[in-house]
């Protein structure tokens, strides 16, 4: 993508750029994990017992662990290696969860919700067929660097195809018959059904608003509420039986909000919560909607 600065009425294009030292890549987003992908960093090249060492290993604000993979050379095969690391780490949970306490991480880990993402300046054919075809989904983010040190990241544009996840399993050692899937699926059928049908529609006509904001918006539902994501979650929903609780990944003092729909999550006292971002939406009304819509488009602006 062609990115270009304006200064006045001049505008200027910016070039890309390569990263001095393919390290710096690796560096650059364990240092700003939190600020880039919203992932609190636990461990640089963690070692497994069958040798190999995981890139980056983080938690995410959800509790789901984060396998980071980064393609440094054309050739890396990073699905690959983060498919056999998520592997070993549904293999070696009691691992992590030391890691986690160690680090004073106060998250409940969800282990029914792995994340294994890929960083790479490109992808090649054989690597979106493989993430096309896959029964689990991997993220691939595709990023750029460009002059005046401007980092442009994005989720690489392939299709998801949704296929049932009971054919990965992997066996337990106690049980050599029982079977564990790596990665729990959910839909928006199963959260929506909970909710009556006023609730139900006004969902679906936020939704429509949502995912019509940018084609490269990924929706996906988890076990407690619906994400809807560029690089990251930029809003969370939870669907109860008389309305929408919204979650707005936006930091506290940062939201333009002059009807005082949200409540800042941070101030005076931070508040747990499920999903991302320090302020929380209720809708029950439809006659809210448009404004919490922009609302949400603020979190969108400002995450995409």
């Amino acid at each position: 993508m062609a990115l270009f600065k304006i200064n006045g009425s001049a505008i200027k294009k910016l070039t890309a750029k390569e990263l001095d030292l393919e390290k710096h890549l690796q560096e650059l987003f364990e240092n700003n994990l939190e600020e880039i992908l919203n992932i609190v960093f636990l461990a640089h090249e963690y070692s497994t017992s069958f040798g190999g060492r995981i890139d980056t290993l983080g938690i995410d604000k959800n509790g789901s662990p984060c396998i980071i993979e980064y393609k440094k050379n054309q050739n890396d095969n990073v699905i690959n290696q983060g498919l056999s690391y998520l592997r070993w780490l549904l293999d070696h949970k009691a691992d992590f969860e030391i890691l986690c306490q160690s680090k004073k991480i106060n998250i409940e880990i969800d282990w029914d919700s792995p994340r294994v993402i890929c960083v790479a300046e490109n992808y090649n054919k054989f690597d979106l067929d493989t993430a096309d075809i896959l029964p689990i989904n991997i993220e691939l983010l595709r990023y750029r660097i460009y002059d005046e040190n401007i980092l442009y990241l994005e989720p690489e544009n392939y299709q998801k195809v949704r296929i049932s996840t009971s054919g990965i399993i992997r066996k337990s050692k106690q049980e050599k018959d029982k079977q564990e899937i790596l990665q729990k699926n959910y839909s928006v059928d199963d959260h929506i059904n909970k909710a009556n049908e006023n609730i139900k529609s006004m969902f679906l006509n936020l939704r429509e608003k949502i995912t019509a904001l940018d084609e490269d918006i990924i929706e996906e539902p988890k076990a407690k509420y619906i994400a809807y994501k560029t690089s990251t979650n930029f809003t969370d929903i939870v669907v109860k039986q008389y309305g929408l609780k919204i979650f707005l990944n936006v930091k506290s003092g940062q939201l333009n909000d002059p009807q005082n729909l949200a409540r800042d999550l941070a101030k005076p006292k931070p508040i747990g919560h499920w999903g991302n971002g320090d302020y929380e939406v209720k809708l029950e009304k439809e006659s809210e909607l448009d404004a919490v819509f922009g609302l949400i488009k603020q979190s969108y602006d400002l995450n995409k």
